[in-house]
Parts: C-alpha cells; structure tokens; sequence
C-alpha cells in the first residue's frame, strides 16, 4: 500500500511538516491515515511528557507544555473519532426544511 498525494497532503494539514519517507513507511505498515497520524502523535505527547511541562528561570523565562499536551490529546481523540472502516467522515450541513 502506497502513500497517496492525497493522505500526504492530508497528513501534513493534521501534523505540519513532515518527512514524506517517514510517512510512507509507518503508511505501509498501519494501512491508514488516520492510524498514521495517532502515532505521530503519541510520539509527539510521549516526547513532550517525558520532560518537565513547565520549567521557570526566575525573572528570565517560564517554558509551559501542559496546553500542547492537552492540545494533542484533544487531536488523537478527534481523529480517533473521525473514521469508519476505511472510509472518511465528512461533517454534512443539516438544514431544516421549511413547510410550504
């Protein structure tokens, strides 16, 4: 299974920039997207968590990850939450109709 230009396109609008031969291989081995990006992810958290969140030099600078944390968590859930089998979700605009 290849990376498309369409998922590396996507993976990049969820992750930022990113090395397209890292992609393709964890691609080839997850099969999905979207298990690719939850495991850039918790790479991502796992590396922020490994350190101290929050780290203050009096009167210089105080250096705080706690958000970035809760940020990625709140991703992986929604990506979590994104697909069906193989198949993408895409959020549809429901209108009421008005009676005539």
């Amino acid at each position: 299974m290849m990376l498309t230009g369409t998922d590396y396109a996507y993976l990049r609008s969820e992750l930022g920039d990113v090395d397209h031969d890292d992609l393709a291989a964890r691609y080839q081995r997850l099969g999905t997207a979207q298990a690719v990006a939850i495991e850039v992810l918790r790479e991502r958290k796992a590396a922020l968590i490994a350190d101290p969140l929050a780290v203050t030099v009096q009167g210089v600078a105080t250096v705080n990850n706690s958000e970035n944390v809760k940020a990625i968590e709140r991703q992986i859930s929604s990506l979590e939450g994104q697909v069906v089998g193989n198949d993408w979700v895409v959020p549809v605009l429901l209108v009421r109709r008005t009676r005539r």
